[in-house]
């Protein structure tokens, strides 16, 4: 575990420094606060309602472009080989860099705490789904980034890891809107798979531990299928 927080600590501090860090947490919160302000007065509720009903949207597009350089910049310029000259495995890289993803996420929703301190301000505030909202996201997010890991294990180009990683949050986050394109015998596994769903359960504050499955399973079978790609490139 250690090693896999050098890791992670080594990518954060790639993240700061750089101004891509910087660019894609100013995009997520000027999208997301102008599609909040403006239509909260619309509705005239003291709720975040449509701050997370837009979230999944934004992480499909958001998290991919984050995790798009993880392992492909590394293929890319060679340094990946000189990482395993190093004592570390497959499990310390992957996890280092999961985690360091995760943790970017994180703090790019901080400033968004602004957004229920606000409304609080302005109205009475139930502050339930707010916890769930934000519970939500980081598991959202961290599925989100085992998927974007995933893609970007399997090329050395950052632009094409960010379109499969797209393609694939965007399945996901979709695929629950798309149903009645479907036969009806796949309904409950295809609705099964939405993120969108279980995202927007955990955001009512209800706790279902067949939403936490879900994403679980989700980060698991990402980093799994990162393993096996980086297994396969040895």
């Amino acid at each position: 575990m250690r090693r896999a927080l050098h890791i992670c600590r080594r990518e954060l501090q790639t993240y700061f420094l750089s101004p891509i860090a910087y660019i894609v947490i100013a995009v997520f919160l000027l999208v997301t606060g102008w599609f909040f302000f403006s239509t909260f007065f619309l509705f005239n509720q003291a709720s975040l309602r449509s701050f997370f009903g837009l979230l999944p949207i934004v992480f499909a597009f958001v998290v991919p472009a984050l995790t798009m350089r993880l392992l492909a910049e590394e293929f890319h310029i060679g340094s990946y080989e000189t990482l395993l000259t190093l004592p570390l495995g497959f499990r310390d890289v992957i996890l280092g860099k999961f985690l360091a993803g995760v943790a970017f996420i994180a703090a790019m929703l901080v400033p968004t705490l602004a957004y229920p301190i606000t409304v609080a301000q302005l109205g009475t505030l139930d502050w339930g789904p707010v916890v769930g909202g934000y519970l939500g996201a980081l598991l959202l997010g961290a599925a989100f980034c085992a998927v974007g890991l995933f893609a970007s294990s399997l090329t050395r180009n950052q632009i094409i890891a960010f379109i499969v990683g797209m393609a694939i949050c965007f399945s996901l986050t979709l695929i629950d809107k798309m149903l009645f394109f479907m036969p009806r015998a796949l309904l409950p596994v295809l609705n099964f798979l939405a993120a969108d769903v279980h995202f927007r359960n955990i955001a009512k504050g209800i706790i279902d531990t067949r939403d936490l499955i879900y994403f679980a399973s989700l980060c698991f079978v990402g980093l799994y299928a990162t393993h096996r790609v980086l297994k396969a490139r040895q």
